[in-house]
């Protein structure tokens, strides 16, 4: 009897539920938090608990309207990058660009893959790229497909080259900066063993991606779902299309360089696809009418994968509204600072790996737990390089599998591959993440680095 998944929305309700029904026998409880450069850091030694607000029925109701809008600027930001492809591939831009690259790589898709997957992982090792990669992934799933490959492959190269970077990421501001700068720790200090951190995870990742491309390649249909994605793709690549292919690199540009010197946030860059699509619209010659048109349907097709990143979100409004978070945090820091020295490594990694199902914010899980799991370190032998780590990998791995990570929900929408799919795609290779993240920690835990 074939076993079959439930539905990527009816999982997520259905976590909002555990959730509201685990607040009913979990604690409220509370760290006390002081600004630290600009960030909410807890006080390790002033946990207390509350008086207990378990969610109710009306919590559950609400929780997805709350999601979206505590999540309202990427859930947006969704809509505007869907409706900015949908414009550009209604100019058949993208599609002819695709077969000029397709014809230039034929028979090298393999190396395709390798080359594309270093840049991501690269990026997610050093700017911390995550929802950067949200603008490429419509173009590399089509790609993909002229290369003989799926969608998930398409999706992959990005979204699982950007996660391993991340996860092993040796200049990345928004973990290892924020953590260390928590820590106490020299700011990028340790960059020789991150280095080694990041390239195997990087290997990990790409032979694994390489390995289910191979299986799927020339066996994966175009999807006849959207019949613009097939007209586009017979386009001939001519002047109007070569300029709205220039327009859409000199967007990408600007979304790296904004990203990386100027601070640029969600906001800023969903600002970059409205220029995006106002300037391919007018390059490519649809006017006014029919870019308004285009973008609509763009951002229409995607609308149900937008609305899910707030579902998403719903758990973490209900333990936030319960409190019971900082009780789970300091409940399992409790039990990890009983354990050896070798074996509170794995401990704190494991603390991690949960926490990022419940804060998937990087920077955000920095600041709960290492001020609670740094001094903890400090008394079992640990040091606070290696509990920093443990941080880093525990934050990363599970980004592009937790369905309540927005912008990886959010990569999911655009890829149009529902989450279940995905997750028996990426479960195999989250264990193998898990595996080689423990032995890292315990070698660097050795080395007393």
């Amino acid at each position: 009897m074939r076993l079959s998944f439930p539905h990527t929305w009816a999982l997520l309700f259905g976590l909002i539920v555990v959730a509201a029904i685990a607040t009913h026998f979990v604690p409220a409880g509370v760290y006390e938090r002081h600004d630290e450069a600009g960030r909410q850091v807890v006080d390790p030694d002033s946990y207390r608990q509350l008086t207990a607000e378990p969610a109710g029925v009306d919590d559950i109701l609400l929780a997805f309207p709350r999601g979206l809008i505590d999540t309202a600027a990427i859930v947006f930001y969704i809509f505007i990058i869907g409706g900015a492809f949908g414009v550009i591939d209604a100019t058949g831009a993208i599609g002819g660009g695709i077969d000029a690259v397709a014809r230039a790589c034929s028979g090298r898709g393999d190396l395709v893959i390798v080359l594309l997957m270093l840049i991501f992982a690269f990026a997610g090792g050093t700017i911390g790229m995550a929802e950067e990669t949200l603008p490429f992934l419509p173009g590399l799933v089509l790609l993909a497909r002229r290369l003989g490959y799926d969608e998930i492959t398409g999706g992959a190269i990005a979204l699982v080259g950007a996660g391993a970077g991340f996860a092993g990421a040796f200049l990345n501001p928004f973990t290892v900066g924020v953590a260390q700068g928590i820590a106490e720790v020299p700011l990028f200090s340790g960059l020789a063993y991150r280095l080694l951190v990041w390239l195997v995870m990087t290997s990990i990742a790409i032979l694994w991606v390489l390995r289910y491309a191979r299986r799927v390649r020339s066996q994966a249909p175009v999807s006849t779902s959207d019949a613009t994605l097939e007209a586009s793709e017979a386009g001939v690549l001519d002047l109007r299309r070569k300029m709205v292919l220039g327009v859409i690199m000199l967007a990408l540009i600007a979304v790296a360089v904004g990203a990386l010197e100027w601070q640029w946030g969600i906001l800023e860059l969903a600002g970059v696809f409205v220029a995006v699509a106002v300037v391919a619209g007018v390059t490519g010659g649809l006017g006014a009418d029919r870019t308004a048109d285009a973008f609509v349907q763009g951002a229409s097709g995607i609308a149900g994968g937008a609305l899910v990143v707030g579902l998403a979100r719903g758990v973490l409004v209900i333990l936030e509204g319960s409190q019971t978070i900082d009780t789970l945090v300091h409940a399992v820091a409790g039990l990890v600072s009983d354990l050896p020295s070798w074996a509170s490594v794995g401990g704190i990694y494991g603390v991690q790996v949960m926490l990022n199902y419940l804060v998937p914010s990087g920077s955000g899980q920095a600041a709960l737990s290492i001020p609670v799991l740094a001094p903890i370190a400090d008394l079992v032998g640990v040091t606070r390089q290696t509990a920093v780590l443990a941080y880093q990998l525990g934050d990363g791995i599970s980004n592009v599998f937790t369905p309540t990570q927005g912008y990886f929900m959010a990569g999911l929408a655009l890829i149009r591959v529902p989450w279940t799919r995905w997750a028996a795609f990426m479960w195999p290779l989250q264990l193998l993440w898990l595996g080689a993240g423990l032995v890292l920690l315990l070698i660097a835990h050795a080395i007393g680095w």
